[in-house]
């Protein structure tokens, strides 16, 4: 009797442990905390603003990522995390931003790639952070206020929706010797005027990494605009208010020759209805020196359209690091656009990882 008792003790803890084995599941807290005091001025602006700003050269972020493996080679995933202001404490990137504006979604991973729904990165972010010295920085990076920010000077950003889209499907493919592609369609408001039914976005991204190289290329079709009630694009012509569809592109790489890693891109945009016709190229460097890195990029958006005209904008800056998770940097940027005064900013911050 003692036999069988504990024969089926063995077995009845083999079988928990083998549903605790396909069960098996994690969850992280992570995040990022940028604070930074600088003197801001655009160009176009004869005004000089002093401040202490939140992500000098990361938006700060917080948030929680899940997996449970389902067995078979099947995992379950989750994302959420949200976007701050470590100035103010305020959530978002600005008043009215959606509070997992980063990442807000749900999926599964194996051997065919992974599938994602919800709300997550847009086609362009990655992309343009790899092949620029200054990452996701939306207050010194060239090639990111090129393409994502405007200015009362400068209203001619080359992505039209967003660095994020809600309400998306995304399928990433497993890595073919190290490249890996990602399909994106993001489902479109519904309304009750006729014209803006059935508005969506797609995109495609393309990374490759192989020792020292690395490539990227994204391509967006775009008629919804995001972060906030995402809704169908528009322009006004004439007063008359008309649905518009906008489409943007960039190829880019990266060399790490060792003394120093090189980056280099060439992009475009155009508005269908706003006769918008742009092209940036930007290069840039970041160069080990110490315990951190020297950081310097161009870039140069051309406009033809509507508008003739350009912006030229170079950073400079040094990166150092107190330890793998908390670094100092100093930067430096120069902004000028066509017949408009010139605006020259720097900071100083500090960013922690957790």
């Amino acid at each position: 009797m003692k036999f069988h008792l504990s024969l089926l003790a063995t077995a009845a803890a083999a079988v928990f442990a083998t549903n605790c084995a396909h069960a098996q599941s994690s969850v992280t807290i992570s995040g990022l905390l940028d604070a930074y005091v600088g003197s801001m001025r655009a160009a176009g602006s004869g005004d000089r603003v002093e401040q202490l700003g939140s992500g000098g050269l990361t938006t700060s972020w917080f948030g929680f990522r899940g997996v449970e493996d389902l067995g078979g080679g099947l995992s379950a995933t989750f994302a959420l995390t949200s976007f701050m202001r470590v100035n103010t404490g305020s959530p978002g990137r600005f008043d009215g931003d959606p509070f997992f504006s980063r990442d807000a979604n749900v999926g599964l991973a194996g051997r065919f790639g992974s599938v994602r729904l919800g709300r997550g990165t847009a086609p362009n972010f990655l992309p343009t952070i790899l092949t620029n010295p200054f990452g996701d920085s939306f207050t010194f990076s060239p090639l990111v206020l090129h393409a994502n920010v405007n200015t009362p000077a400068w209203a001619y950003r080359t992505t039209p929706s967003d660095t994020g889209w809600s309400n998306q499907v995304v399928y990433s493919t497993p890595s073919f010797g190290g490249l890996t592609a990602t399909l994106q369609y993001q489902f479109g408001a519904r309304s009750s005027t006729t014209d803006f039914n059935n508005k969506k976005n797609i995109g495609l991204s393309l990374l490759y990494a192989n020792g020292p190289w690395s490539a990227v290329a994204f391509y967006e079709r775009d008629q919804v605009s995001n972060p906030v009630n995402p809704s169908p694009l528009t322009t006004t012509v004439d007063g008359v208010v008309l649905p518009e569809t906008k489409k943007d592109w960039m190829v880019g790489g990266t060399y790490n020759a060792g003394f120093a890693k090189l980056f280099l891109t060439y992009g475009g945009a155009k508005a269908k209805v706003l006769d918008y016709d742009a092209n940036t190229a930007s290069i840039g460097a970041s160069v080990p020196v110490g315990a951190g890195l020297i950081l310097a990029a161009v870039a140069r958006t051309k406009v033809e359209g509507a508008y003739d005209g350009t912006r030229t904008t170079g950073s400079l800056g040094y990166d150092y690091f107190l330890s793998k998770r908390t670094d100092l940097y100093a930067v430096y940027m120069h902004d000028r656009i066509t017949d408009v005064s010139r605006g020259n900013s720097y900071g100083l911050g500090i960013r922690h990882r957790f």
